[in-house]
């Protein structure tokens, strides 16, 4: 029996080869997002699980972060130590860097902070393991992309998540696209331990892949991340305490009443749907786009998601 990821690999390329005749005006417009998405089916859409779904509420909403263990194990677990401590309520966003990064913690961590303030970790540990890169595993669902990349031999998605690969080294590794969630660290590998987050909210900065661990990707509320200031000194710091973002509240879904957990489903990369959206991209056409761009680059693509709908 073929594997469920490889199906939709196959059904991707099938998709790739039907391209639509463009000769005098005739080809039939490219289905919208809209339209694929309102003929996927329930089993294409996964709900996250809760134990790998955390909320950051700042004082102008929530965002909504899904961790990534089967790529950083060891960061996801740290993560979740520290935001079951409470480690993050009260810090700040303390960074946007335009066209870059939105960054949060302990404003005491940063290099004109006061040390002897930072806040303590609590159980959590205070240097990790990097994991910049993992092994290639056949069981992780996979869904390539066809057209190439410049950072790795190969691209496509994995859980939901962009992922970039190297079949020769036998390693693959989360990319560094809009809204991924990765860990900042100093200049030591192991000093990334998840107390320090940053959000990319900028053109995708792929140079960072395989230098930093990438624990996951905000599903709502990046908005919220991407607008703010961007702060005046280098590297987009705010100058003044008040210029910070407080962080009101980090918690881990698992943790909240079922009623108050992020009621959402992710489309499966690994799904029919998915690859009708992909080729959309490459290859869609009406009447404003006449030329297809007949390619597609691993950031470009969003995946899809939405409020669940209530059971019945």
């Amino acid at each position: 029996m073929l594997s469920r990821h490889l199906i939709a690999a196959l059904a991707l390329t099938s998709s790739l080869l039907a391209l639509p005749a463009l000769a005098d005006g005739q080809a039939k417009p490219t289905p919208t997002t809209k339209e694929i998405l309102a003929k996927s089916t329930p089993v294409e859409w996964r709900t996250p699980d809760p134990q790998n779904l955390i909320i950051m509420q700042l004082p102008t909403g929530g965002v909504v972060i899904e961790l990534a263990p089967d790529f950083t194990p060891l960061h996801a677990a740290n993560i979740r130590t520290l935001v079951r401590g409470h480690y993050f309520d009260g810090l700040a966003i303390i960074r946007v860097q335009d066209n870059f990064v939105t960054q949060w913690g302990d404003p005491n961590d940063d290099d004109n902070g006061d040390k002897s303030k930072l806040r303590s970790l609590g159980k959590a540990s205070k240097t990790l393991l990097p994991e910049f890169t993992r092994a290639i595993d056949p069981k992780l669902a996979w869904t390539p992309l066809p057209d190439g990349d410049v950072y790795a031999p190969e691209v496509g998605f994995s859980e939901g998540f962009p992922v970039a690969r190297d079949p020769a080294a036998g390693q693959q590794w989360l990319a560094h696209c809009y809204g991924m969630v990765g860990v900042a660290r100093d200049v030591a590998p192991e000093t990334g331990s998840g107390s320090s987050l940053y959000a990319v909210i900028g053109q995708a900065p792929r140079r960072l892949d395989r230098n930093l661990a990438v624990a996951g990707r905000v599903l709502e509320g990046m908005p919220l991340l991407s607008g703010l200031p961007r702060g005046p000194e280098p590297m987009g710091f705010y100058a003044k305490p008040a210029q910070r973002i407080t962080i009101e509240s980090v918690r881990l879904a698992a943790d909240l009443p079922a009623k108050d957990r992020p009621a959402i489903e992710v489309l499966r990369t690994d799904s029919a749907s998915f690859a009708a959206l992909v080729e959309a991209k490459r290859n869609g056409h009406n009447a404003f786009y006449a030329r297809p761009a007949g390619k597609v680059d691993l950031c470009s693509i969003d995946v899809p998601v939405r409020e669940a709908k209530p059971a019945h």
